[in-house]
């Protein structure tokens, strides 16, 4: 198998998205923290979202090894664990989460959706850590046309990453995932599965499913 990386593109520069209600978008400093916070009373409980991946180690470990909560004092945390931004997103919209650790095409368009209303971007988190892999014998990209490619769901930063590389190569491509080289959107353990089965031609996913997909595909 082949893994076609493209260094050029930031597949996964994570932000951590602070929810938040209030509408002025230039006092980002002060909205990014919860208002209880702000009266120095500390708030009971934080509820943090993030993707049980590589690419969200620092969330991984954070909340693992207890650093989180430890840092939190008396502020109970709270997870949830997606496989991509766009539910996450969906998430902090619905005001079921008060933080979580994005790529950038999720953060950035759910920023500009809410008109910089909903959510704050406080910081980066960490950068690379996933790939576009594919199947033995394809060689060079014009192999993929007429073939499958999946990635973890529509609008997230490696479907959006897959299509401006498809794109690049002189591919067409819709909204949909049609055109040139289907785009699937499907769980991680999912593109394992078809990609072992042979019904898709390679997948851009985070890690570790990139190196999975080579070792156990």
């Amino acid at each position: 198998m082949n893994v076609l990386r493209k260094a050029v593109l930031v597949l996964s520069a994570l932000a951590l998205a602070s929810g938040c209600a209030t509408s002025n978008a230039s006092d980002t400093k002060k909205d990014a923290a919860p208002a209880a916070s702000r009266t120095g009373t500390p708030a009971a409980e934080l509820r943090l979202g993030y993707f049980a991946n590589v690419t969200h180690a620092s969330a991984v470990y954070g909340v693992g090894s207890g650093d989180f909560q430890k840092s939190l004092g008396s502020t109970k945390l709270s997870t949830q664990i997606f496989n991509a931004g766009p539910a996450a997103v969906e998430a902090l919209f619905a005001g079921s989460l008060d933080a979580a650790y994005l790529g950038p095409s999720p953060a950035i368009n759910a920023f500009v959706k809410s008109n910089g209303d909903a959510i704050r971007i406080v910081s980066g988190a960490t950068s690379g850590g996933a790939a576009l892999v594919v199947a033995k014998g394809i060689t060079s990209p014009q192999q993929l046309k007429g073939k499958i490619v999946a990635d973890p769901q529509t609008g997230g930063t490696q479907d959006v990453a897959l299509r401006t590389w498809l794109k690049g190569q002189g591919f067409t491509e819709d909204a949909t995932g049609a055109g040139d080289v289907t785009i699937r959107a499907q769980e991680n353990a999912q593109s394992l599965q078809e990609f072992q089965a042979g019904r898709i031609a390679g997948a851009w996913v985070p890690e570790p499913w990139a190196s999975r997909l080579v070792l156990e595909g």
